[in-house]
């Protein structure tokens, strides 16, 4: 047992369901009615979310990872506002990995989505349950009864604590879902409230766990020399100098992924070690001759122009609506412009870390990790176990954005653990964490427009060009995958009679993932680019344009376009992509940005996007500054979100805060190549944006909405380097169609 074990002991008790007598656990949609446990039964457990105990204590289950959205504290919210519990009287609880919970799986801006209405129903079930327990021990009518903060309330004003009915409600039959009655907006409680952060003492104060925290009695520190060109192998290695730093006890040859990545080990040579700085001076000894194959000759820079070469040309078409290249027959005025985005890192603040102990065939991990089953699944692979067989505890994370659901670190710490038959953790440095990412993708993008009198497109015609995240998955996938293509591309809103969308086909050599925002990024700017081109070139107001483009307010279906639209998985039915609300946000952030009476003038200028992702609406105004030497500042961004019902005011925006921090990144960074080999290290060659260079100050607007609620965590990402780059254009005259924008010349 690790020392994280034996403090909180009690935490693994109540999640394996063995709960203290007279508890009950109760939650949504896992287990039906029938299969709860008796009422003579000590503790009562059909579901998984939530938890009372004798003493009143309410406990919600928090089943996805903690990195900053506040996720831990919101969807609890949910729960308590349902059940009407004293917020001062929840104790949010870390779940392990267990599909038992449905989705860990802390990505693509879905945990209130998924999740709303499964907190929702857990909620009100126990209250239910509850008020039934209170009006049978008072022989009354349950309709005479209500749930008032812990306590039911009878209409005669008698009152008994949740602690004191939960054996009586754990006798219960639990109703069904379509029975149950759920609050009024105007009676919540919490939803729609800033309240404090559950961790916000833990986090103030450093008693926060995170990966790097993690600890195991007895343990090893492992650094990992990782092969330079994805898929190279160990041919020869010389430890001896390595095997005499003080400190240093083994090193361990670790064998390449097989087949496509996958969340597999990249292999190398590992220097076990007491300490962290023994295992890094070890690993600086290491001699290590490489066996490489075709990888070794990846150079971004012909992979660039290769990249742009395949846009030039068809592609297979992906959305198709009416006959472009009969209106582009026709003659009149054609713009063409062409745009790349190069590759990115995650770089979160804390790289990879995770500890595994390897144990009579079995494995527990204490991982930063925002997917604890694909911990499961990744570590059970490479061990020949079961994933059952596999406990993941899951710490807080230092940010993630995407990298840190892919756990090819817990993997590597699993394998060394059996490997010496001891704890291990396995601590990533900055370095590693930039050499060895699954980056966001490399893109080329071509578009041309035929455009009538007044500058509006009549066709339009948009290609992508980039290596799938499908290789990381698959040898051999050369073509965007649907949900990638649905990110910004297949969606096109706007009001053309004619558009098609194309995308070709481009290798992988380094293991691609999703990052924050994902597909959107590079889609997002192109098109919201290529809409500033256009409005300029027909010398429009460009936010009048924009409205242009999006035509009047409807839903768009896109039926019968060749496109399958991803809609974050998500139906049209339930999200459906209404252009009224994009209208409305753009409207918004250009009244709250002043945009009309802020006119370019000395360096200074505003730029404009709207995007709709993760079926969330976002559209940002950025106003920049160019000074005389060309570096660019940033006075500040106007955000005006509507993601529907908001749960949390002050956490949407936190995200849309630093939603533009990273999109001024996203702007800034590049990953190059040559000969197979990442040439960045840290922060010093791969830039994030500084407290100089960073937004001064970000305004967020959001939109009061009773619809169904929506992802907050991304969405804010993709139109802000778009934007940037549109009010550099309308500042400077220099239009950026290259990121990072170091590629432009300003003065």
């Amino acid at each position: 047992m690790s020392i994280i074990d034996a403090i909180n002991s009690t935490r693994r008790d109540f999640l394996n369901g063995i709960v203290s007598a007279g508890a009950f656990v109760l939650g949504a949609q896992v287990l039906s009615s029938n299969q709860a446990e008796g009422a003579g039964a000590k503790a009562w457990n059909p579901s998984v979310y939530l938890g009372l105990e004798t003493d009143g204590s309410v406990i919600v289950i928090a089943h996805r990872s903690e990195m900053g959205t506040g996720i831990r504290s919101v969807l609890p919210m949910v729960v308590a506002d349902e059940l009407d519990a004293d917020w001062k009287r929840v104790r949010v609880e870390q779940a392990l990995g267990d599909t038992k919970y449905g989705s860990q799986n802390t990505d693509g801006s879905c945990s209130i989505r998924d999740f709303y209405d499964a907190m929702r129903i857990a909620g009100a079930t126990a209250r239910t349950m509850l008020e039934s327990a209170a009006a049978a021990k008072w022989g009354v009518s349950a309709s005479e009864c209500k749930a008032q903060m812990n306590s039911v309330v009878h209409t005669s004003g008698k009152k008994l604590g949740f602690g004191e009915l939960v054996a009586a409600a754990s006798a219960l039959p639990v109703p069904d879902k379509s029975t149950l009655k759920f609050k009024s907006a105007a009676d919540f409680k919490y939803i729609g409230k800033d309240l404090p952060m559950v961790d916000r003492t833990e986090l103030t104060t450093g008693k926060g766990i995170y990966g790097i925290d993690a600890k195991m009695p007895g343990m090893l520190i492992a650094m990992i020399e990782r092969p330079p060109v994805l898929g190279g192998i160990v041919a020869k290695v010389d430890d001896t100098e390595a095997r005499k730093v003080v400190g240093v006890s083994s090193t361990q040859t670790l064998e390449p992924f097989k087949g496509a990545p996958l969340f597999q080990q990249l292999g190398g040579v590992a220097v076990l070690a007491n300490s962290t700085w023994a295992a890094m001076q070890g690993r600086k000894k290491l001699k290590i001759e490489w066996k490489e194959n075709a990888n070794a000759a990846f150079d971004s820079d012909i992979f660039k122009k290769q990249l742009q070469e395949t846009a030039r040309k068809p592609g297979k078409v992906v959305r198709n609506l009416g006959d472009v290249d009969a209106e582009f027959a026709k003659g009149g005025k054609i713009h063409e412009a062409e745009y790349y985005a190069p590759l990115l890192s995650h770089a979160p603040m804390e790289p990879p870390a995770a500890v595994a102990e390897y144990k009579d065939g079995k494995v527990v991990t204490w991982a930063a990790t925002q997917n604890p089953q694909a911990v499961q699944e990744a570590v059970a692979g490479a061990l020949g176990i079961k994933k059952e067989d596999v406990e993941c505890h899951v710490t807080l994370l230092g940010g993630g954005f995407g990298r840190k659901s892919k756990p090819d670190y817990v993997v590597e710490a699993a394998l060394l653990s059996r490997k010496v038959g001891k704890p291990v953790k396995v601590v990533w440095t900055r370095e590693d964490d930039i050499r060895f990412d699954y980056y966001h993708t490399t893109a080329a993008m071509y578009m041309k427009a035929a455009v009538d009198a007044k500058g509006k497109p009549t066709a339009w015609l948009q290609r992508s060009v980039f290596p799938t995240i499908g290789s990381t998955f698959a040898p051999g996938a050369e073509y965007g995958q649907e949900f990638e293509m649905g990110m910004g591309w297949t969606d096109l809103p706007f009001g053309i009679p004619h558009h098609r969308a194309e995308n070709g086909p481009a290798k992988s050599h380094v293991r691609i993932g999703w990052m924050r925002a994902v597909a959107n990024i590079y889609h997002a700017f192109a098109i919201h680019s290529f809409a500033d081109e256009l409005a300029a070139a027909a010398g429009r107001d460009r936010v009048d344009y924009l409205l242009d483009l999006l035509g009047p307010a409807r839903k768009i279906d896109f039926n019968g376009q060749g496109a399958k639209i991803w809609n974050n998985g998500q139906t049209l039915e339930k999200f459906p992509y209404d252009t009224a609300r994009m209208r409305n946000v753009l409207e918004l952030a250009a009244s709250k940005s002043n945009w009309a009476n802020k006119k370019p003038g000395n360096g200074r200028a505003l730029g404009v996007a709207v995007h709709r992702s993760f079926v969330s609406n976002v559209a940002a105004v950025v106003e920049i500054e160019v000074g005389k030497d060309g570096k660019i500042t940033i006075p500040r961004v106007d955000i005006a979100v509507d993601s529907g019902m908001i749960i949390h005011p002050d956490r949407v925006k936190a995200q849309m805060e630093g939603a533009a921090v990273f999109g001024v990144s996203v702007a800034m960074g590049e990953i190059t190549a040559k000969d197979g080999r990442i040439q960045q290290r840290n922060f010093n060659d791969y830039p994030v944006a500084r407290m100089t260079e960073a937004p001064r100050e970000t305004h967020v607007h959001i939109v009061s909405s009773n619809e169904v609620p929506a992802g907050v965590g991304e969405p804010g990402v993709p139109p802000i380097a778009p934007a940037i780059c549109n009010a550099i254009f309308a500042a400077t005259g220099k239009r950026v169609r290259e990121l990072p924008l170091k590629r432009t010349k300003l003065v």
